[in-house]
């Protein structure tokens, strides 16, 4: 009878654990999710500077009394162009959109904005990526719902799709505006 070398066990031990990673994953309650520490905290300070041609915004128009997107977004972004369409649709329909231009050259931004149209309540740029880390975006777009004391209630990664406003974006508003 053949003798079985410890060395022989390890690929299937390996396997088993990506299986086991695997389905953990799979179910998982919202897996398109990315956890985030601010979720029910007041948002990170505003540390933006100007954006060409445009009104910018602080910490206080976060604490408006108003509930509002915060948008991260860039010209050199794809899903960002994906989801532009998207968000032009819920600022005609009165949802206040604050756009923060990441990591992005202002003339590029501005191009980017006149090209597909400005959905933007107020815009400022973000050209060091430093808001963007306090808040802990992972990279573009990333938007946030915020209420209208300026406390984080939903964060999305990802392209505002059709799909995000009917399954995420809208119950999360519609949440914050029976709270207030």
């Amino acid at each position: 009878m053949a003798k079985i070398s410890p060395l022989m066990i390890i690929p299937p031990v390996i396997f088993a654990g990506f299986v086991a990673l695997a389905a953990v994953g799979m179910f998982r309650e919202d897996p398109e999710a990315l956890p985030s520490a601010l979720i029910g905290q007041q948002a990170p300070a505003v540390q933006l500077t100007g954006f060409p041609g445009r009104e910018g915004f602080d910490d206080a128009d976060l604490r408006d009394g108003k509930i509002k997107l915060v948008n991260f977004w860039a010209s050199w972004c794809a899903p960002c162009r994906v989801e532009h369409p998207n968000l032009t649709a819920l600022a005609a329909e009165g949802i206040a959109i604050l756009g923060v231009n990441y990591k992005d050259k202002p003339e590029n931004g501005t191009k980017f904005i006149a090209d597909l149209g400005d959905p933007y309540a107020a815009i400022g740029s973000d050209a060091q990526g430093r808001m963007a880390l306090n808040w802990g975006v992972y990279g573009v777009p990333e938007t946030y719902v915020i209420d209208g004391e300026g406390t984080i209630l939903m964060r999305f990664a990802g392209p505002v799709t059709q799909r995000v406003i009917d399954t995420r974006l809208r119950p999360a508003l519609e949440a914050a505006a029976k709270a207030e």
